[in-house]
């Protein structure tokens, strides 16, 4: 029998998945929630540019998608510049007695210590009202920092740090409001943009140096932030607007997690606007953009991932990967015991019934 399944969200992200849930036959869609007035009316199929009707029609009203009783809900709307409004909107939805999959908020991946209790409380409450689970999470946060590093920590008999790297050319990416105005890209170095306020980094990705360290066994002493900002050599386009010549065009950034005074779990990330900018920094293994794994130990490895796509370049692949990767996920935290559901509960996602012949 097919699962039920909702849709919150038709944006970079959730477009992605909404193709995949109309499309897999292991799923049936029920309802469809948008942000947009404009989209409210229209069939899910049109605002994925697939021909065939499906029947269901987006909507503002979140009640009425949940009143189409989904097994699961797939949320990907906008969260990094509306937290509130989004933590609700999982309060709401686990409530219901809706299991959730999720790309955000990110921290949800893995929130203990990430969090302050009052903002995990409500969350986990749901889920036992609910008797719902919830897992969120992609590529990064997401699989390239978590299954993949575990992947090789279980072949080591000795482990010093492990570091997670994203390094890619976000020139592609068309999304203003994160671009903008959450990494601050386009603004003059002295404006600290939403995500270099002081512990913001630590808060986004800060889930994963603490499921990392989860994993490992081991109590982090602290969690730390570091980063810098190069400006743009001149004036130039990119697919989410025009950067100024002076104005921030390249970011590095790492959060650290600290035991004994020394990094034990770190995830840096190299974001450049163009290719030629800082060639000094750490260069991805394909033009465009990888994500890196380095585990430092007995023995020593070093893991390049790069994603391609035959619809697109590496930003689209990154995208379609953080759709799949929650979506594929939903037969697991369906059938999960209720509560934050985190990669070291689910079992291994194989692909099982995603093989189609070229």
């Amino acid at each position: 029998m097919a699962i039920r399944v909702a849709q919150i969200g038709t944006g970079n992200v959730g477009a992605h998945a909404l193709t995949q849930l109309i499309t897999d036959p292991q799923f049936e869609l029920t309802g469809l929630w948008v942000s947009s007035a404009a989209k409210a009316g229209k069939d899910a199929a049109e605002l994925v540019g697939l021909s065939e009707p499906t029947g269901i029609t987006a909507t503002n009203d979140l009640d009425a998608v949940l009143a189409t009783g989904p097994d699961c809900a797939v949320y990907t709307a906008m969260a990094d510049n509306r937290l509130p409004e989004a933590l609700e909107d999982y309060r709401r939805i686990l409530a219901a007695g809706v299991n959730m999959v999720g790309s955000g908020p990110v921290f949800l991946q893995y929130p203990w210590q990430v969090l302050p209790h009052e903002l995990i409380a409500p969350i986990e409450e749901a889920t036992r009202t609910g008797g719902s689970s919830l897992f969120v999470g992609g590529i990064d946060p997401g699989f390239a920092n978590d299954l993949l590093p575990f992947a090789l920590a279980g072949t080591c008999q000795r482990i010093e740090q492990i570091r997670c790297m994203e390094i890619v050319d976000y020139a592609t990416y068309d999304s203003p409001t994160v671009m903008f105005d959450v990494m601050g890209f386009g603004k003059p170095l002295d404006d600290l943009p939403m995500l270099l306020q002081p512990g913001v980094l630590s808060l986004a990705w800060g889930s994963v140096v603490r499921q990392l360290a989860a994993g490992l066994g081991i109590e982090l002493d602290e969690v730390t932030e570091t980063y810098v900002r190069e400006p743009a050599p001149e004036d130039f386009e990119i697919a989410s607007g025009h950067i100024t010549e002076g104005t921030a065009a390249a970011l590095r950034f790492e959060v650290r997690g600290m035991l004994g005074g020394k990094p034990a779990v770190v995830l840096e990330h190299v974001t450049r606007l163009r290719e030629d900018l800082c060639p000094g920094w750490p260069q991805p293994a394909q033009p465009g953009g990888s994500y890196r794994v380095e585990i430092t130990g007995e023995p020593t490895y070093a893991l390049d991932l790069c994603q391609s796509s035959p619809n697109g370049d590496h930003n689209r692949a990154g995208l379609v990967a953080t759709a799949a990767r929650i979506v594929n996920a939903i037969p697991a935290v369906v059938a999960a015991e209720p509560g934050i559901r985190t990669t070291l509960d689910l079992p291994l996602l194989t692909g099982k019934g995603l093989y189609a012949p070229g």
